[in-house]
């Protein structure tokens, strides 16, 4: 796993403990507890690691805990070594492990849900807030020295009161922005797999649209929260930006390949789509130039989750779920057949 003599990777074994290799630094007071319970691999530089390394990490781990920048596909685990048992992702969510493979190599996968759900939902509205009032385009103006001074006429947003919020995905994150909406003055309408409960959508303020096409066309803003399998990759493609009101926000917090980029990005230019907010991007870390410069798109580097409490509670669950494999019993957050 070393990419070069001046960035070694910690190596050390210890008899009668597991070996995980952690492939992305964690925070220290994560790292620290698991070099207590663990045989650990440390990632010291914090590169993502490249197929090769992988692959020999994979080789000789009882443990593997990747992150979203890990793509462990099937050639990956058919590869792997036969100590390989458990995959214990940090994060929620698990698109870039091949399910299917794990299962067939009877290999557990766990994942981290829950502890982000407030972060996700937190970074959301301040996403819809940044481009509905325009904050990033008003942000660049000021830095660029250009501003003139307050006027009337310049600067114009819009208000949120009385608009309509489309959710794609009614999961955790869902509801939780569901609920923050409502502060808000926004009408509440989602799209699920399937629908909640009436308690819940009263208390939520929401209603069901089992239609997507029909949500699309309603909404004044949208915003997805569903994740990305082989079903929603491409979910807002041309066809269904094209539904949208002229004028209407994409808000993306998911994943990038939800959202068909080159689509998204050729509304945003003709002006069909008012703007857009995102934390995600179909091929990150590249992010196209044209999402980059156009005056209303707030874009952010992938950090949704990225608070400290949130880190600490995943790595957390990450121990958990090692500790009950460790033990012979069923990690609480075990990734089960309905994912794939």
């Amino acid at each position: 796993m070393t990419r070069a003599p001046t960035h070694p990777i910690e190596t050390r074994r210890v008899i009668g403990k597991p070996r995980v290799v952690v492939t992305r630094r964690l925070l220290p007071e994560t790292e620290a507890r698991m070099a207590e319970l663990f045989d650990v691999v440390v990632n010291r530089d914090d590169h993502a690691l490249s197929r090769a390394e992988l692959t020999a990490a994979m080789a000789d781990a009882d443990v593997l805990v990747p992150t979203v920048t890990d793509t462990i596909d099937a050639d990956l685990i058919a590869a792997a070594g036969p100590r390989l048992r458990l995959i214990a992702n940090f994060g929620v969510g698990i698109d870039h492990v091949d399910l299917r493979a794990a299962r067939a190599r009877k290999i557990v996968v766990t994942n981290t849900p829950g502890v982000f759900t407030d972060d996700t939902a937190d970074m959301t509205l301040a996403l819809i807030l940044s481009v509905a009032r325009r904050m990033n385009y008003g942000g660049r103006v000021l830095r660029s020295g250009q501003w003139q001074g307050w006027s009337p006429s310049t600067m114009l947003g819009a208000r949120l009161g009385g608009r309509v919020l489309g959710i794609v995905g009614m999961g955790r994150i869902g509801q939780a922005v569901a609920h923050r909406a409502r502060a808000f003055g926004l009408a509440v309408v989602y799209h699920n797999r399937h629908r909640l409960p009436d308690a819940l959508e009263m208390m939520l303020g929401a209603r069901y649209e089992p239609d997507l096409d029909t949500l699309l066309a309603s909404a004044d803003i949208l915003t997805l929260h569903c994740p990305a399998t082989p079903d929603t990759h491409h979910l807002i493609d041309a066809r269904r930006i094209a539904l949208m009101k002229p004028g209407a926000f994409v808000i993306n917090t998911a994943r990038g390949k939800i959202v068909e980029e080159e689509a998204m990005i050729a509304a945003l230019v003709s002006g069909h789509l008012g703007g857009a907010g995102l934390d995600v991007f179909e091929h990150e870390p590249m992010v196209d130039a044209r999402l980059r410069d156009h005056h209303n798109v707030a874009i952010l580097p992938h950090m949704g989750s990225a608070t400290v409490e949130g880190r600490l509670a995943s790595g957390d669950k990450v121990i958990a779920n090692i500790r009950f494999w460790v033990d012979g019993h069923r990690p609480p957050d075990q990734v089960l057949d309905g994912w794939l």
